[in-house]
């Protein structure tokens, strides 16, 4: 029993301001900060951070705006 990991077919790179988190990312790309997960799970091996320096570039998956959901829900709900 795995969990379903979404793969993206387009990303935009985005440079953190400090202080930002992912919450605070996916709010400023998606409008929603519940989307914050498909950002973590683009970004593996920033997962540790909950608080970003400036100037940290990160991954984020260019979605469609019903791919919010995807059908799978983030791992902590699992």
């Amino acid at each position: 029993m795995g969990e379903a990991i979404l793969e993206y077919d387009e990303y935009m790179s985005y440079v953190t301001k400090a202080g930002d988190t992912f919450d605070s990312i996916a709010f400023d790309v998606y409008t929603e900060e519940k989307l914050a997960w498909i950002i973590m799970q683009a970004n593996p091996l920033l997962c540790d951070v909950l608080i970003f320096d400036a100037g940290v570039e990160v991954m984020i998956p260019v979605i469609e705006e019903d791919d919010g959901d995807a059908g799978v829900s983030p791992p902590w709900e699992a």
